[in-house]
């Protein structure tokens, strides 16, 4: 059983790492629902594919989907009005429900071929193999690679494009380099995991990591640890209870979101905070650092990286530290 699971646990610790980061900017940018509508521009693009005489799932087609992700990254990225007078999500959901139509139109003349772009869509990341997550971590780490050369100018765009503006950047190409990127992020997972789960993958973290963060940095930090959390919370109740791996996930983590919406109602309660700084008197971090180092060592130590335990967090609480110059 062990053997079976390493493989899905594998590819959901990757996909945490790229769809946390990846979420916190669509969370920012407010297009919630991108990856549906690029992930059912993929499909049309594979059935169009297949009309051409492309067999699916082969590379020819994953070159007919990339180019229509590519073109639907234009149209995202053109689509970004600075006067907002049309909502940015109103133009994804218009692009979706027309990808959508036009692949139901499409099928008609490959009846045969319904079924395989269900899987696609749906994916069953339970019989990923090796050879998938090894391609999959490639990828992803030569995105990864892009957006950390140009990670001033992607948060700048996400989080104050105005500010972008007077900067003098190129908005529109540095979204088409946002959605182009994305795009082939989303094309391989949702091949591998479905839609469902990347959907989740990409705004639950992210979501639950802006509860508590307003820093980009303490978001994405808080996003990989959650997004793991997660994933290993999903993949153990698959494995125990012989349960979809893919769903198990997803439901640990709406599992998780309501958690930390409770937490963070929670947080600004006092007796909630006292309660939580008496569970802290168990935390063996806690325990060993008071004896090596001393209450006020601790404290200081706790004050800079300790915001990430809500354990942590509660101790400095209970002592009068507050840690919000931090956030």
């Amino acid at each position: 059983m062990i053997e079976l699971m390493l493989a899905p646990f594998a590819a959901c610790l990757i996909l945490t790492g790229i769809h946390a980061y990846l979420g916190i900017h669509v969370v920012e940018r407010e297009v919630i629902f991108v990856d549906l509508a690029l992930a059912q521009i993929a499909a049309l693009g594979s059935v169009v594919a297949f009309l051409f005489g492309v067999p699916l799932h082969t590379t020819g087609a994953y070159v007919f989907s990339l180019g229509f992700t590519f073109v639907g990254a234009a149209v995202f990225s053109l689509t970004r009005f600075r006067e907002r007078d049309v909502p940015h999500e109103a133009i994804i959901g218009i692009v979706y429900v027309v990808a959508a139509a036009t692949t139901v139109l499409a099928l008609e003349r490959a009846p045969s071929e319904a079924g395989h772009i269900k899987d696609m869509l749906v994916g069953n990341i339970l019989f990923v193999s090796w050879e998938d997550i090894l391609k999959m971590l490639f990828l992803y780490s030569v995105i990864g690679v892009i957006h950390v050369m140009f990670r001033k100018r992607f948060i700048l765009i996400s989080t104050q494009p105005d500010e972008a503006v007077r900067a003098g950047l190129s908005v529109r190409g540095w979204d088409f380099l946002f959605y182009m990127t994305f795009g082939f992020v989303v094309t391989s997972s949702v091949e591998i995991a479905g839609v469902l789960l990347v959907f989740s993958f990409l705004i639950i973290p992210a979501v639950c990591a802006m509860l508590f963060s307003k820093r980009f940095g303490t978001r994405l930090v808080l996003g990989w640890l959650l997004g793991s959390l997660g994933s290993v919370a999903g993949v153990y109740m698959s494995a125990v209870w012989d349960l979809p791996t893919g769903a198990a996930v997803v439901c640990s983590f709406g599992v998780m979101a309501l958690l930390a919406g409770l937490a963070k109602v929670g947080w600004g309660w006092a007796p909630f905070r006292l309660a939580l700084a008496q569970v802290c008197r168990f935390c063996p971090l806690h325990n060993f650092l008071n004896v090596i180092l001393g209450r006020e060592r601790t404290l200081r130590l706790v004050s800079g990286w300790g915001r990430f335990c809500p354990f942590c967090r509660a101790f400095s609480m209970a002592y009068g530290e507050r840690l919000d110059r931090h956030y």
